[in-house]
């Protein structure tokens, strides 16, 4: 069994490789829930690849091949820090989904590379139970709003005024915070990042120049949508590249149409996830 793990390492190395030669950076592979537990693997990982660079000639740049179901937000914004802290430009690559808090990663990117059958999803955090299970936050807030509606109207039953009744309110209130950070985080790294070379307007006003305050107010309806529980009906509904181009308005890098490249992010992603599954670990950092 110890061969096969040595020639799994062995295909992940050389498909990692093939990847950064297309990209011309270093690729660091997640692939797992994002979680407080990873930050010290993830800052190790980070320095690894910090270190590697400065023995090339390709510095400052780095490509982040992501594929997860979400997780807490406030992990991801310590990620982006250590991130940000020792590479200006920042590449997302999501050859099959990065959801929830994943989604949020992406958007501290320059660029998003997709094909047709990537998703991203509704930036709807997760929040620790007492147990350490993690819990949509949206979901409770909608379900909560829907019951004080109903109760306003007087249109309550008996069940549901007990639900509201044992309702903890810090928790609650825990689950409004992440979804404004979640909202927060994703206008702010929008503005600052992704859109920090969006100079023109291409199509309303084509090659008029766009002002700061369009930037803002673009990011802040993307957070919205990206927010927005009865748009979506669903923490795990996965959105697809022209739903975020076309409804959305986000650039995406699209590479449906490079075929080498989409084969070589298959099979990368494929093997890292069947060896996370062999080697029984939550998550799986890949980096050299």
């Amino acid at each position: 069994m110890a061969s096969l793990d040595n020639h799994i390492l062995m295909a992940l190395g050389h498909y990692r490789s093939l990847v950064s030669q297309h990209f011309q950076c270093p690729v660091l592979a997640y692939a797992g829930p994002i979680h407080p537990a990873v930050l010290s693997a993830y800052v190790v990982a980070v320095e690894a690849i910090v270190a590697q660079s400065k023995s090339t000639d390709v510095q400052g740049r780095i490509c982040i091949l992501l594929a997860t179901p979400g997780g807490v937000v406030e992990a991801v914004e310590k990620m982006v820090e250590v991130t940000r802290h020792h590479f200006t430009e920042v590449l997302f690559v999501v050859p099959t989904a990065a959801m929830s808090a994943g989604t949020i990663f992406c958007m501290s990117g320059d660029k998003i590379f997709m094909d047709y059958t990537s998703s991203l999803g509704p930036i709807d955090p997760q929040v620790p139970l007492e147990n350490g299970n993690l819990v949509p936050a949206l979901g409770y807030i909608d379900k909560v709003n829907e019951l004080i509606e109903k109760s306003a109207n007087n249109k309550l039953t008996d069940a549901e005024l007990l639900m509201l009744q044992r309702l903890d309110l810090a928790t609650l209130r825990r689950y409004e915070q992440a979804r404004d950070l979640s909202v927060s985080l994703l206008k702010q790294w929008l503005v600052k990042y992704k859109f920090k070379d969006w100079a023109t307007h291409s199509i309303t006003n084509p090659g008029a120049p766009v002002t700061q305050i369009e930037k803002e107010q673009r990011a802040e309806q993307i957070a919205k949508d990206l927010s927005d529980n009865n748009r979506w009906h669903s923490h795990g509904r996965m959105i697809g590249i022209q739903t975020l181009t076309d409804g959305l308005k986000l650039k995406i890098e699209d590479y449906t149409n490079d075929s080498v490249l989409r084969q070589n992010l298959r099979i990368y992603s494929e093997l890292l996830a069947e060896h996370a599954e062999r080697q029984q670990s939550a998550f799986m950092l890949h980096y050299q």
